[in-house]
């Protein structure tokens, strides 16, 4: 299956793709806690992107904060890809570990699990247009000029931008719900 997608994705590093995708899910899950997604936007669909803003706006409006303790992936695996259009659908389970619980505004537990981690699984979509030849590391920002890591936050920090990927990047398109 790597060398069917690599037929679509020249630049394709299953270990890299692998990497990128807990490192995103891990980003997200930091964002829930914080209140705030906005530095995990550029790696997420609008249709994602707005239905984790609604979740978050709902626990805000509830005083409440969402807690991921101990949180760790333990292994993610390729489950299959399709091609629609000129753009390639990975699919990804991802097998993680955390504790997940809720505080009020006081730091308070209210409820969930924080005595220990429970196993959960995930399923996401990440797509790209194909044969994008993908970006570095870092790269300029296209509103200032400025030389920026899209890792760090995908913002930019001389003009607050948010760094658009353009379907250059695998972004979330589709996740169950955490």
């Amino acid at each position: 299956m790597i060398e069917e997608i690599k037929s679509y994705d020249k630049n394709f590093n299953e270990e890299l793709f692998i990497s990128n995708t807990d490192h995103i899910f891990i980003m997200l899950l930091d964002a829930i806690m914080d209140n705030d997604i906005t530095n995990v936007k550029h790696f997420l669909s609008d249709e994602v992107f707005n239905n984790y803003s609604k979740l978050i706006e709902e626990y805000k409006s509830k005083n409440l904060t969402r807690l991921f303790d101990e949180m760790n992936v333990k292994t993610s695996r390729i489950d299959n890809y399709s091609i629609e259009g000129n753009k390639i659908n990975i699919n990804v389970t991802i097998f993680a570990r955390y504790m997940d619980y809720f505080v009020n505004e006081n730091g308070q537990y209210v409820s969930g699990t924080n005595d220990r981690r429970i196993e959960t699984t995930h399923h996401l979509t990440l797509t790209k247009d194909i044969n994008s030849e993908g970006l570095k590391e870092s790269r300029t920002c296209p509103n200032c000029g400025s030389n920026v890591d899209i890792n760090a936050s995908g913002i930019c920090p001389y003009c607050n931008k948010v760094i658009d990927l353009n379907n250059k990047e695998y972004i979330v398109t589709k996740i169950d719900l955490i």
